[in-house]
């Protein structure tokens, strides 16, 4: 199956990309951690030495009602702190649908191939994919599976939304590379699919993508008794 591809990623300041986030998609946005300079290396602005997302996660505990949905307010917050990470709250004017990266792009090339209404999709270092759609998604998604037959953790879906959050780009995560669009928000796709119209797609891909990793692992014990 032929994989979907990444478009090219232009060079674009964490303040602009907010301040665009904010104005244009209504997305309500939260500065987060960033990356600091420190003995030849980046660390987490947090001071935590084994931070398992550094520079790219929430700096207080009520962080969600810190985001704002107005560009001048956004603006301000990037101002501050150009180098924040970006985080976008889920459950507010979306929800995602968060897989692993493989099954991801097998998913969204046969829904191009299907036409299926798609709306922004990232890919992150931590080589995951997440899938915009309406709010209210994540409450559904694991019942959704089951009823196709999966079991939504055992394949590695799952939803995000209230109280969650996405990182947007250009934000970077420790040395592991930068969150980038799989597919960029634009006006065509500002109408968010409901979850309903991706997750079949979605699970057949997952599903498949853990079969295929525990045939892989299986092969490989098997090799190593031989």
């Amino acid at each position: 199956m032929e994989a979907a591809q990444v478009p090219q990623q232009r060079a674009e300041p964490l303040l602009d990309a907010a301040v665009r986030y904010a104005e244009e998609r209504n997305w309500d946005v939260c500065p987060g951690t960033w990356l600091e300079p420190a003995d030849g290396v980046e660390r987490c602005s947090c001071g935590e030495d084994r931070c398992a997302v550094p520079g790219a996660h929430p700096t207080r505990a009520d962080w969600a009602g810190l985001a704002t949905g107005s560009g001048a307010a956004a603006r301000r917050m990037w101002e501050r702190q150009p180098r924040a990470s970006i985080l976008l709250p889920t459950g507010r004017t979306f929800d995602a649908i968060d897989v692993p990266e493989s099954a991801g792009f097998l998913a969204l090339a046969r829904m191009e191939r299907l036409s299926l209404p798609l709306g922004p999709v990232t890919r992150a270092p931590d080589r995951r994919m997440r899938f915009f759609v309406l709010p209210g998604a994540a409450a559904k998604a694991e019942a959704l599976v089951r009823r196709l037959g999966w079991s939504a953790p055992a394949i590695g879906l799952r939803g995000c939304g209230e109280g969650q959050y996405v990182t947007a780009p250009p934000t970077r995560v420790g040395g592991s590379g930068s969150v980038q669009w799989v597919r960029r928000p634009t006006n065509a796709n500002r109408w968010l699919p409901e979850v309903e119209e991706l997750i079949s797609p979605l699970a057949y891909a997952c599903g498949r993508e853990a079969a295929d990793a525990r045939t892989r692992l299986s092969s490989g014990l098997s090799s190593g008794l031989s």
